[in-house]
């Protein structure tokens, strides 16, 4: 298959407009925490039964990948991605020119996150994650680190036990999101911060698009093969309806360039990114593969004959309210008004200060 098809071609750059439609809904997951008596599930903010439940992503299935990615040969080759995303939280971590005494790592991995701190910043570390595998590769670190088997949706902490929250790359396999962040919010202490990265919704849209496209094109329709992922425009409300304040949201995008698709689907499932969402297809037939394979370097090859595959790092920094925190001043307090901002580079005589 040298070229793509005229019908193709229409239904390109349509595709790439409408991606967002073809993502799944939010969602939300009803389970109840493996710990903790019935009274105390009452007290916490995230255990109303009124809350609606689904289930889109198969957590089981899930924590197979994971196990399985870590435990095949040279898994570390894979790492790179993560190990990338964790120093750039890190980086975060040190702009807040404070020290830790206690943190948690939610879905911590191998550890992509701890290489990078040191004593100064935190002075002990809890880490969670729910594949066993991935805890028992060890990180040489001089900071006292414990590593718990839980799963990251089901929290089995107390009320303002940590001082810093993190999570990198795990966020965005949870079912229920608002919920997630209420119990992180639940285990911080008052004035502590969360930082953290996930995917975002614009990630991997070629192999997104390329797929899409050779199912249309061979079998008469198209099912979802990458799983559903969080836009944007929704992190910081839902950062704000779990009770953090002082919220800061931006957006990175890596590029990473493949020899083709059949690479990028390896590196997927080496770091354990594999889809899970229940509604997935078992399979793919041959020939869309291969016809999915020459649409992705026709529309996106670079000029070497690589292909790019993008990944979009939504990170966010939230803080659970204290009463010293700086508070913004009311409204109607101002002494400058915008008319006077053009003022600002001349000369302040001594008769225009206010004593």
């Amino acid at each position: 298959m040298s070229g793509i098809p005229c019908r193709l071609r229409c239904l390109a750059g349509w595709c790439e407009r409408r991606l967002h439609l073809f993502l799944l809904p939010p969602t939300n997951l009803g389970h109840l925490p493996s710990s903790g008596s019935v009274a105390d599930l009452r007290r916490r903010p995230w255990s109303s039964r009124a809350e609606s439940a689904m289930n889109v992503f198969d957590r089981k299935m899930k924590r197979r990948q994971k196990n399985w990615a870590s435990s095949i040969p040279g898994s570390g080759k894979y790492d790179y991605l993560k190990e990338e995303v964790g120093s750039r939280i890190v980086d975060r971590v040190f702009d807040v020119a404070r020290t830790f005494p206690v943190a948690l790592d939610v879905g911590c991995g191998k550890g992509y996150i701890v290489e990078n701190l040191n004593k100064d910043i935190v002075q002990k570390l809890f880490q969670v994650d729910i594949a066993e595998n991935v805890l028992k590769h060890p990180i040489e670190t001089e900071i006292p680190t414990y590593r718990i088997l839980a799963d990251e949706e089901f929290l089995p902490f107390k009320e303002n036990t940590f001082d810093l929250i993190l999570s990198s790359l795990s966020l965005h396999w949870v079912n229920d999101l608002p919920r997630a962040f209420r119990q992180i919010h639940y285990s911080l202490k008052p004035d502590g911060v969360f930082i953290g990265a996930m995917m975002g919704g614009e990630t991997l849209y070629e192999l997104r698009c390329s797929l899409q496209l050779a199912e249309l094109e061979r079998e008469g329709g198209f099912a979802p093969h990458i799983s559903p992922f969080t836009a944007v425009t929704d992190l910081g409300n839902l950062l704000e309806q779990a009770g953090f304040n002082i919220l800061t949201v931006d957006i990175d995008e890596i590029m990473v360039n493949y020899p083709g698709i059949f690479e990028v689907m390896e590196d997927l499932q080496g770091m354990g990114e594999s889809n899970c969402a229940w509604c997935r297809k078992p399979l793919l037939h041959r020939d869309t593969m291969l016809a999915a394979a020459a649409i992705y370097k026709e529309m996106y090859g670079n000029d070497d004959g690589s292909v790019p595959a993008t990944f979009q790092i939504l990170y966010m920094i939230g803080w659970k309210p204290h009463e010293l925190q700086a508070k913004p001043a009311q409204r109607g307090s101002a002494t400058l008004s915008i008319g006077d901002l053009g003022k600002m580079s001349e000369p302040i005589t001594k008769k225009d200060k206010d004593y």
